[in-house]
């Protein structure tokens, strides 16, 4: 039927010679041939940018504003098109803060799970923390001896800095009478002149009672008023019946400076028994802190022994790093920091005034800077006039991160505005954080790249790579925090998902619907051949082909049914041993009943193709021609197609009878290699031949020759050129 079919007439787009083809709707096509030939420019310039135009256009004319409408492709006409996504090897994340488990979605429904089921831990001590709940609380003030004098206190101000003269207008006005500053109970409108330079403690009185049970319901009713003036936190002070004192102005309850903070339960602070009563500063009378016991309730999360790391309410944007409430203060989220390197801040093998400090090489003799240098290594005994690499060490700390307050003096020469020369005073700041500074605070992006040169990214000493602030690395599920379950690849996610995680009944039916939707995304990416994938990787360390793969893996999980799938080449990167994978999920996709349009090269996805497209026969002015399309067994039995000839077998490419040999004893050597997943390798690098680096996908290949050799060989060019 002719609707089964994508017709395209005259497509002359790029290098195409006005080619007519009937591209199969809803199977796999792969569309192969010589690099060059013409094989994107039918795939993407054509078919994908016009399907794209064509849904773009039928949208409203507000809606194009936004997304823009590409431009016709040069073709006759195109027939029986669906709408087009592409999914091509230049959609790499270049973001710094784009990881696997962001891009797949895995991170928003993992912060929501933590947010819900998380257990929340001290960051200091571990200890597992709990909230408490109004009733928790009732109850355990209850529990108190009958008859105990208590009073009820809510905290509105906690060692905060001003004069806080707005709060007696505030709560008289709400029909409160007493507060407590610092300690000292006063009635509001005798509210005492705070230094605004001190850090002060306020807390408005509630209420004042004789603990029985028959003023359990005027409690409960004051303790949550007492809650919600004190966002959540309040303060019982029982007073005791052998030493009591009394504020002589105005006949409150005296008060202790003596507290602590509890949030997982009553906490009790006093000091050892003491006598007497000591007169406040402005005349009222402090008793001493036997005097009274102070109990602090919280609906919030805390520890016992570290009451001050409060843990916030738990919400899925703590769990970001791209959220100022969770992500690392330090590093801001990002897990890593730009820092000076000294070893290519020095050239060991020149003088300071020959141009050993490689930012400063340009500077001339009777320059400021080269002055002062002077003066610091005459007062610390050294030269600027020595090879660095012959200065001590404690010279070099000393030249690399200055000196402190230390002045030294120098002679600033006698010419132009200086006149016949002076005297002057001044601080050496150290080259490393004249840098850090001028890096952090210049406003010219050229100086900002200069001084780049001499940076390199070293793992945050804050979060350790983690991104996340330390109260949000306490919360875990299971015994794993979120960044633990990021730094787990594929596979291991999902037996964590499948065996590991044993929620409870309640649990089960808040936790069960996100567990799954995070497991499907996960097996996803393992079905397109990413089991080795850690999902707290950086999306701009991927390989094109990874990348291709991982959009691949979420358009599975999308469900879409009717859409023209476009892809280019996605085994690139792939070994062998998982192409198998890659070939089943395009084939799902496929079952979707969705046409998927390839442009590869493979022989294993030719082959398990319904399809083949074979353009050429050359490149550039030479291809753009369609040789042969059919079944693969079909384009195998074609004479003019050179895809056909090597599917057949009757085009090989045959193995180098002889190989040429190495230099002796000219080896490129890496020692020690552990950068990411490297364990301490050492390889040896035969100069004067082609070496080819081979292992499965995620292996380390590119992280020995990209990140680790290729690197340090640009760094020591540089080094030298400079």
């Amino acid at each position: 039927m002719e609707d089964n079919y994508i017709k395209i007439r005259g497509a002359r787009q790029n290098n195409l010679k006005d080619i007519d083809i009937d591209i199969p709707r809803d199977k796999l096509v792969v569309i192969t041939g010589l690099s060059g030939s013409g094989k994107s420019s039918l795939a993407f310039d054509t078919i994908y940018a016009e399907g794209q135009r064509r849904y773009v256009e039928s949208l409203s004319s507000y809606a194009r504003m936004f997304l823009g409408v590409m431009d016709k492709p040069d073709v006759d006409s195109i027939m029986g098109l669906s709408p087009a996504i592409s999914i091509d090897q230049k959609s790499t994340s270049r973001n710094p803060r784009s990881t696997v488990a962001t891009v797949t979605e895995v991170y928003d429904y993992l912060r929501l799970l933590f947010a819900r089921v998380g257990v929340p831990h001290c960051p200091i001590c571990h200890r597992e923390v709990h909230r408490r709940t109004v009733e928790d609380i009732i109850s355990e003030v209850m529990k108190l001896p009958l008859g105990s004098k208590l009073m009820l206190l809510a905290p509105i101000v906690g060692q905060k800095k001003g004069s806080f003269q707005h709060i007696p207008d505030q709560y008289q006005a709400k029909g409160f009478s007493r507060v407590r500053v610092d300690g000292i109970i006063y009635a509001l409108d005798e509210f005492p002149e705070l230094n605004k330079n001190d850090r002060h403690d306020i807390e408005i009185v509630v209420d004042r009672f004789i603990l029985s049970p028959d003023l359990v319901s005027r409690i409960s009713s004051s303790i949550e008023q007492a809650l919600e003036l004190g966002q959540g936190v309040i303060k019982l002070l029982r007073i005791n019946d052998n030493v009591t004192s009394i504020d002589a102005r105005n006949g409150a309850i005296g008060g202790s400076p003596t507290e602590h903070l509890a949030t997982t339960g009553a906490s009790l602070t006093t000091s050892p028994a003491t006598t007497g009563a000591r007169k406040s500063s402005d005349g009222g009378e402090v008793p001493n802190s036997a005097a009274q016991e102070i109990y602090t309730f919280s609906q919030r999360y805390a520890c016992e022994l570290h009451p001050e790391e409060l843990i916030p309410e738990l919400e899925p944007r703590l769990f970001s790093f791209n959220a100022p409430q969770g992500a690392c203060p330090t590093c801001t989220g990002l897990g890593t920091r730009l820092e000076i390197d000294p070893n290519l801040v020095l050239n060991p093998n020149l003088t300071i005034a020959e141009g050993g400090i490689r930012p400063f090489n340009r500077v001339t003799q009777e320059s400021w800077w080269l002055k002062r240098l002077d003066a610091v290594a005459q007062a610390n005994d050294f030269s600027i006039h020595v090879p660095i690499r012959e200065l001590s060490e404690d010279a070099i700390q000393k030249l690399l991160y200055g000196t402190g307050a230390r002045k030294y003096k120098m002679k600033v020469g006698g010419h132009g505005k200086w006149g016949d020369g002076a005297t002057y005073e001044s601080t050496y700041e150290g080259v490393i954080p004249t840098l850090e500074r001028r890096h952090r605070e210049t406003d010219s992006e050229f100086i900002r790249k200069d001084i780049e040169r001499f940076m390199r990214v070293h793992e945050c000493q804050t979060c350790h790579g983690a991104r996340l602030k330390p109260a949000v690395l306490a919360v875990t599920v299971h015994g794993l925090n979120i960044m633990d379950m990021c730094n787990l690849d594929v596979d291991q996610t999902l037996k964590v998902l499948r065996e590991d995680l044993e929620f409870s009944e309640n649990e089960r039916m808040i936790a069960g619907p996100i567990v799954k939707e995070i497991r499907e995304r996960v097996q996803f990416m393992q079905d397109v051949g990413l089991g080795y994938l850690e999902l707290g990787r950086a999306a701009n360390t991927l390989s094109g082909g990874e990348a291709q793969r991982i959009r691949l893996a979420t358009q599975i999980g999308s469900g879409l049914q009717g859409v023209l799938y476009v892809l280019d080449e996605p085994s690139i990167g792939l070994h062998q041993r998982d192409n198998d994978k890659l070939i089943a999920t395009l084939k799902h996709l496929r079952d979707l009943r969705n046409t998927v349009l390839v442009v590869e090269h493979d022989e294993d996805t030719m082959r398990e193709a319904d399809y083949i497209i074979d353009i050429g026969p050359g490149a550039g002015k030479n291809g753009g021609r369609l040789i042969a399309a059919g079944t693969p067994d079909e384009v195998a039995k074609d004479q003019d197609s050179i895809t056909g000839q090597y599917l057949s077998g009757k085009a090989t490419i045959p193995v180098p009878k002889k190989r040429r040999k190495a230099k002796k004893d000219k080896d490129l050597v890496v020692v020690g290699a552990r950068e990411n997943n490297l364990k301490n390798i050492t390889v040896k690098f035969p100069l004067g031949v082609m070496t080819v680096v081979s292992g499965v996908s995620g292996s380390g290949k590119s992280t020995l020759v990209n990140e680790i050799l290729a690197n340090e060989l640009l760094a020591r060019l540089q080094r030298l050129l400079n």
